[in-house]
């Protein structure tokens, strides 16, 4: 589990694809204290380490999860959100994330509004009904807040503070973004069927 609170941004600094794809991640984290096996979220995404060195961890991609998200665009120098999972005692300042991403949404416009920068996404349409004003998403591991919400296009704004400590000072229109729907949205729809 994760709080969608971005504490490293990471650079991909190998690909190779062997079997499964595997990634190495340069990071800021102290790698001494990540265990082999350690979940870490990358962009969103849960992966297991199953490498360690100085100042870097390889992680192993299965094809079912580069097919459901946006890492069959990652490439060397790409930088990544990552987030070590939540321990207990851990504030929770963001939301409950998973790290399984549900799908990949589009940014579809960038608008700048004062010192923020509103970004407009389209979701697939099976999402887009998970999707509330004032609801909470993940986008690309990060926890955010929905502002409004136009069919399957919703808007995200961000701070400033934001777009220095994760890569969304880099989001350019057309970038494919992991979507992670709230966990509790899907289960009220799912409870709103069955009634």
């Amino acid at each position: 589990m994760f709080t969608g609170i971005i504490t490293d941004v990471g650079t991909i600094v190998a690909l190779e694809q062997a079997g499964d794809l595997r990634a190495r991640i340069q990071t800021g984290y102290d790698t001494a204290r990540i265990d082999m096996g350690a979940s870490i979220a990358s962009d969103g995404v849960c992966l297991t380490v199953v490498d360690l060195g100085p100042d870097w961890y390889d992680v192993q991609i299965s094809a079912e999860t580069v097919s459901k998200t946006n890492l069959s665009g990652w490439r060397v120098g790409r930088r990544v959100n990552l987030e070590r999972a939540l321990k207990v005692g851990d504030e929770l300042g963001g939301h409950i994330v998973s790290g399984h991403v549900d799908g990949v949404a589009e940014v579809v416009s960038l608008t700048e509004e004062g010192d923020s920068t509103r970004v407009r996404l389209r979701a697939p349409a099976a999402l887009a009904r998970f999707i509330a004003p004032k609801g909470s998403v993940a986008l690309n591991g990060t926890s955010l807040t929905v502002n409004e919400v136009d069919g399957a296009e919703f808007g995200i704004n961000f701070i400033p503070h934001t777009k220095t400590v994760t890569t969304w000072g880099d989001v350019a229109v057309g970038d494919a973004v992991n979507l992670e729907i709230d966990t509790l949205a899907r289960y009220v729809a799912r409870l709103a069927e069955a009634g």
